[in-house]
């Protein structure tokens, strides 16, 4: 029984080639008629060189405090922003902007003992009914 494997001569040149152009893996499977996955997987075995992700790019970018008009003013989506926020259970996590912006943060000073905001926003968030009569 001859098994037909997806890879032949010509799909690894064409992968090499489309590889080197730096074309994104999803487009060269869509050339090659294959997966994302198999594109992946072939090229590492293969050894080509590894590609950065442009997710961890912009994410290093952002935090070396490098400025790039592309990433700056690009809207990047909330979840994938809050991936670069550094969390602290000792920190005020009060959010400061609007978190569709690219400033948006915590605020980050030290907690009230119990609470998990500073004193400053500690009186915001917790109010008492008595003190509004």
């Amino acid at each position: 029984m001859k098994i037909n494997s997806t890879w032949d001569d010509l799909k690894l040149k064409q992968l090499e080639d489309l590889w080197k152009k730096g074309l994104p893996i999803s487009k060269i499977g869509e050339i090659l008629g294959v997966s994302r996955n198999s594109v992946a997987g072939k090229a590492h075995r293969m050894g080509l060189p590894k590609r950065t992700s442009p997710i961890s790019s912009e994410k290093k970018e952002s935090l070396s405090g490098k400025k790039n008009n592309e990433i700056t003013n690009k809207i990047i989506p909330l979840k994938i922003k809050l991936r670069g926020v550094e969390w602290s259970r000792i920190k005020c996590c009060w959010p400061e902007g609007d978190p569709k912006q690219n400033d948006f943060k915590f605020c980050g000073k030290e907690i009230f003992p119990g609470r998990p905001y500073c004193d400053k926003h500690s009186l915001l968030a917790y109010t008492n009914s008595r003190e509004n009569s």
